[in-house]
């Protein structure tokens, strides 16, 4: 077929009764490349420049807008094959032409302009933090009204539909569209394939052909946001067995029992998947104690780490006076994720965390130790608490609960008290929740409660100023509102103006402090994983008789509670699977990190990494952004070890076996 004959089929097409169609489908194509060449351009520091994969990830990724947009467009395929000749051209045509066009415009349009923040923010398509998005819309939608003028997106948005509109006039396509009353047979010849393409594309296409290199950004490039957007809501849930690689169960216990077991531990029982062990400790101490999870907190926000904006003076300084962790790591990249490592401490299984899924009620955790010492735990948020079913999971575990009680209830399941922090007690207010000097305050109050009532206290805050929007009271710092920075430093302000109250109480020569970051501001970068995004602060605040010590030690999140309790000499049964790092031999330590669908296990400069493609990688990690190499020669016990923590957590959870006894 020559040039002019092909010329000649495009004209026929472009002319006819589904002018429309086909040019809807080639203008999303057009936008679809633009955005993937912006995306390409806007992150070329972490982009590896292979001509080959870039031009492999802009294939694939014009397969994922083929598909996506011949879904968008089925129901007019049909529509256009099926309506009678005769009325070709009518109010009827032209209405539902019209009707639907607009819708089909306005989702064109407003997909591609969200996946601009989107991505900007984690440098990736639109994946299971979009899908839950549209489950908890009051903090989703007043944070994008308070961080984007929206009033401005809509009049852009209702400004590209209508300039589209009126391209497609001048251009004659509605003409077209309108005039050519060929017949039902000759329609059937363009309205057939348009079918035969999307159930063929659907049924080939899958978001994992886009992950063919190391490289995140340019596998990212090769997907389609709504596509990808599809795939996360189908997939929200990974069950290992399907997925991953494994090892044989009783290989997996034999591992991870060699593994587990710390120097002042022995396991309580001889059965080959029991974890439980029994932990002695000297001279127990039961202080009160207060574990503050910050907002997004990373580490190279601190001094220690090389920053020189000055933005946290009191944690600075709290950190010279503390148990320092300099090399610690969180699990994951969302809130969850921390709140499951520091209450569960268990590795970060794929899809949900644990925090979120179903049937997570009664597990062996960091409450089930503090409660066996006669703490009642509270669980202190300054939002709405149903917000990622962190009521249900904190109450599940036996927590008390204090946030702001917006009129979701808990599970009938939940039998922990429930306390609604009042309109009176607010001072600042945004999406996500109160101000962290309000929720501080609530956590003074309900401090003094216990002090009264006599009853060690254990207490879970989560703040959230430091969270987009970045808003917070006025006239507190000086850096404007909005910008991370300054969220950073408010968000500093007011754990030092905590600090400063609690020393005022009788309760506080008696009291722990472990303050520690819930995940990193950003995740983004080169890699599946990139190791230094997960890189945060912790420290053990005005331990009893304990000096200042920074810990250099590789440490993950999982393992800061089970320290805590080394240095209070408990003498504890636990079946956690995080360690005290003082008790941990030299060149042991291990830190989890991992996505909702990547996992991996950081060990002596050696990463091992697992996913849902059952397939293990290994990367020596160097230089000061922990910069990933692949090596060809694998370490097998890593590999093991690895496969064996990861297994193992995904089927206690799984089968119940995870459950207090």
């Amino acid at each position: 077929m020559n040039s002019k004959t092909i010329s000649k089929l495009f004209q026929k097409i472009f002319n006819s009764r589904f002018s429309a169609l086909f040019n809807v489908l080639g203008l999303y194509l057009v936008l679809s490349f633009l955005i993937r060449l912006g995306f390409l351009l806007g992150s070329a520091k972490d982009v590896d420049f292979s001509p080959f994969y870039i031009l492999r990830a802009f294939f694939t990724g014009f397969f994922f807008d083929l598909t996506v947009v011949h879904f968008l467009l089925l129901l007019y395929a049909i529509y256009l094959s099926i309506f009678p000749k005769r009325w070709i051209g009518s109010l009827v045509d032209t209405s539902f032409t019209y009707f639907y066009l607009t819708v089909i415009f306005i989702v064109i349009y407003f997909s591609l302009l969200a996946e601009i923040p989107f991505w900007e923010e984690f440098e990736v398509r639109f994946n299971f933090i979009a899908v839950d998005y549209l489950i908890y819309t009051y903090e989703v939608v007043e944070n994008i009204h308070q961080t984007y003028p929206l009033p401005i997106i809509a009049a852009v948005l209702v400004g590209l539909v209508v300039s589209t509109f009126f391209c497609f006039k001048k251009l004659n396509i509605f003409r077209n569209t309108f005039s050519d009353k060929i017949s039902f047979r000759s329609r059937l010849l363009y309205g057939i394939p348009v079918v035969v393409f999307t159930v063929v594309l659907g049924s080939i296409m899958k978001n994992k052909q886009a992950d063919f290199s190391n490289n995140l950004v340019i596998n990212e490039l090769g997907k389609n946001g709504a596509f990808s957007f599809l795939s996360a809501y189908e997939s929200n849930e990974l069950d290992y067995e399907t997925f991953y690689p494994k090892l044989p169960e009783k290989e997996v216990y034999t591992v991870l029992k060699d593994h587990l077991l710390q120097a002042n531990q022995k396991f309580i029982s001889k059965r080959y998947d029991d974890i439980s062990r029994s932990t002695i400790g000297q001279h127990e101490r039961k202080p009160n104690i207060f574990v503050i999870a910050i907002e997004s907190f990373s580490a190279d926000f601190l001094k220690a780490f090389g920053n020189k904006d000055h933005l946290t003076p009191n944690y600075d300084q709290l950190s010279e006076e503390s148990i320092f962790f300099t090399n610690l790591y969180a699990t994951g990249t969302r809130t969850v994720r921390g709140m499951e490592a520091l209450t569960l401490s268990v590795p970060p299984t794929p899809g949900n965390s644990i925090v979120r899924r179903p049937d997570n009620q009664n597990l062996f955790s960091v409450s089930t130790i503090v409660k066996a010492k006669n703490y009642q735990p509270y669980f202190i948020y300054g939002g709405d608490g149903y917000f990622d079913n962190m009521n249900n999971f904190f109450g599940g575990q036996g927590f008390d609960i204090v946030d702001r009680n917006r009129g979701n209830p808990l599970s009938d399941e939940i039998k922990t008290k429930r306390f609604a922090i009042k309109d009176s007690e607010v001072s600042f207010e945004n999406a996500w929740g109160i101000c962290d000097e309000d929720l501080y305050r609530q956590s003074v109050k309900y401090a003094d409660k216990s002090f009264n009532e006599k009853k060690p206290f254990f207490q879970f805050v989560m703040t959230t100023s430091n969270h987009k929007p970045f808003t917070f009271p006025n006239g507190k710092i000086d850096l404007p509102q909005g910008d991370r920075n300054a969220a950073v430093k408010y968000t500093d302000y007011a754990l030092g103006k905590f600090i400063q109250s609690a020393k005022a109480k009788p309760w506080f020569t008696n009291t722990v402090f472990v303050i520690v970051a819930d995940h990193c501001a950003s995740s983004a970068g080169k890699w599946e994983i990139n190791i230094a995004k997960h890189h945060i602060p912790a420290i053990i605040y005005n331990l009893p008789k304990q000096n200042p010590e920074k810990i250099n030690r590789l440490t993950s999140q999982i393992d800061l509670m089970p320290t805590l309790f080394g240095f209070l000499g408990w003498n504890y049964n636990t079946s956690l699977y995080g360690k005290d790092i003082k008790q941990t031999k030299i060149g042991e330590e291990r830190a989890f990190i991992g996505n909702y669908r990547t996992l991996g296990l950081l060990q002596n400069n050696l990463f091992t990494q697992i996913d849902d493609r059952a397939r293990v990688k290994q990367f020596t990690v160097s230089g000061t952004e922990q910069s990933l190499s692949e090596v060809n020669f694998k370490d097998n016990d890593l590999i093991s070890e690895t496969i064996a923590y990861y297994q193992s957590a995904s089927e206690r959870f799984k089968n119940g076996k995870m459950k207090a006894k």
